[in-house]
């Protein structure tokens, strides 16, 4: 009977536990849905070939770099201006710009933010490649504005 009142003790020690764990993880984690706002604007404003939209969501002295697939090439990142990526963005060009982002992470620790997604692009409806984004935001004046991104780039095997 002993064995059976300790099992039952140790068991409830055990779930008080994991609760009190994950309420704390909770609290520390906890989701503004202005972070996926600041990202879905990005991309609406790259669909819509608007600079002036796709500008308002850095922070000044944002960063893009890019993850070349082959390891060959991995001392060549390739590092993109905001201001080169804006402009590209704005200047008329035939397709639409159309990056879907799927299985969305979001982590947040108070005025910073990352969200890892994967996704692909498509010049209007023709695939174009896939990768993974990270996004780094930090929040200024109650706003989510992203300060870097990183991303990989690949042809084929999409996740």
């Amino acid at each position: 009977m002993k064995n059976h009142a300790r099992m039952n003790c140790l068991r409830f020690a055990l779930l008080f536990t994991a609760f009190i764990l994950s309420a704390k993880s909770g609290i520390c984690q906890k989701y503004d849905p202005g972070i996926m706002g600041t990202v879905d604007a990005l991309f609406d404003g790259m669909r819509a070939g608007d600079s002036s939209k796709v500008r308002s969501v850095f922070t000044y002295g944002s960063t893009m770099m890019s993850v070349p697939e082959n390891p060959k090439d991995s001392v060549a990142l390739k590092k993109v201006s905001i201001d080169g990526f804006v402009k590209a963005v704005g200047k008329p060009h035939s397709e639409v710009w159309n990056e879907q982002i799927y299985d969305v992470k979001i982590s947040v620790d108070g005025p910073m933010a990352i969200v890892w997604a994967p996704y692909k692009f498509f010049l209007t409806d023709k695939f174009s490649h896939c990768g993974v984004n990270v996004f780094t935001l930090i929040q200024i004046k109650n706003e989510w504005k992203i300060s870097s991104i990183i991303d990989t780039r690949r042809k084929d095997v999409c996740r």
